[in-house]
């Protein structure tokens, strides 16, 4: 109980606060659009960029870590593509939406500050090594899935620069990208440039959880509860299962095994609908699965941390 009070309710009641000022009027869609726009554009690729230069990379890019967390998401990948193939008669394009939704965990604005207040700051050095290539990996994945199901009998050649533009397009990969190549250089920023970024830094995660609520509440369900059921489960429940116990079977250390598992118990991101409306396909879905599965954390992150311990 006291992880629910500690943890969880803090960050639901900012996300809450987001959905009810929107819901009643007091903010309005466009007031939305500039946080997030701020946010996702500007201050949560700082927040990348910062914690991507300062990051160890020696210690903590541990390929085991990043194996438990990727098999398990690449797996979600093909068990929802599969079951909303097989199980739903779904088309191919909406089968490649349901797959993003079970393998895009909000690792970003979910899996950071319950991360952050679960075991503290010092903690989130592994989450920070997921993040690093969540969003390579996840638009990778599913941009190359999505144009091999729209142009069936083309090229696969020709598929590598449309993924490669779509990548490097978003700006939290350039966040990350520009970290990496801080890090690796070690160019030496002046300490004005550190002081306006922790300044852009300490602003991302409050006003993301904040228009992440109001972004929600647009998400209200519609029908295809069952199938919206089966990515939450394959989101929240089957994903944390494998990288729990590929985790164990890989010996990571208690730092590593909380954040692959907190992470990876994450819902579906809100990037989950950008990817299905950018190509209409399976978008109910995808934006119930997001508001849903967020909602259903409450519960079933209590239940981790409590298994975590």
């Amino acid at each position: 109980m006291q992880a629910l009070l500690d943890v969880i309710l803090p960050v639901f009641l900012v996300i809450g606060f987001g959905y009810v000022v929107v819901w009643k009027g007091w903010f309005s869609d466009a007031g939305v659009d500039g946080l997030m726009k701020f946010t996702q554009s500007f201050a949560l690729p700082c927040l990348l960029f910062g914690a991507i230069a300062r990051l160890d990379l020696t210690q903590n890019f541990d390929p085991r870590l990043l194996a438990s967390f990727y098999t398990g998401a690449a797996i979600c990948f093909f068990v929802a593509l599969a079951g909303a193939r097989w199980i739903f008669g779904r088309n191919w394009e909406d089968a490649v939406a349901f797959g993003f939704c079970g393998l895009f965990s909000n690792s970003l604005l979910l899996g950071l500050p319950i991360t952050e207040r679960a075991y503290g700051s010092d903690a989130l050095a592994p989450n920070f090594a997921i993040i690093a290539i969540h969003s390579p990996f996840c638009y990778g994945l599913g941009i190359t899935a999505m144009e091999i199901a729209r142009n069936r009998g083309g090229r696969i050649s020709a598929l590598a620069p449309r993924v490669l533009k779509s990548m490097f397009s978003n700006t939290l990969v350039i966040g990350i990208t520009l970290g990496f190549i801080v890090n690796l250089s070690g160019l030496p920023l002046p300490r004005v440039v550190w002081d306006a970024v922790e300044l852009m830094i300490r602003a991302a995660l409050p006003a993301a959880l904040f228009g992440l609520g109001g972004v929600l509440y647009r998400y209200r369900p519609e029908g295809d509860l069952r199938a919206i059921g089966f990515v939450v489960a394959v989101s929240v429940i089957l994903h944390p299962i494998i990288v729990w116990f590929m985790g164990r079977a890989l010996a990571l250390d208690p730092n590593q095994f909380r954040s692959a598992v907190l992470t990876s118990s994450m819902a579906p991101g809100v990037n989950a609908y950008v990817f299905a409306n950018m190509y209409g396909a399976a978008r109910r879905v995808a934006a119930s699965s997001v508001l849903l599965g967020t909602a259903a954390m409450i519960l079933t992150t209590w239940g981790w941390l409590t298994l975590l311990g």
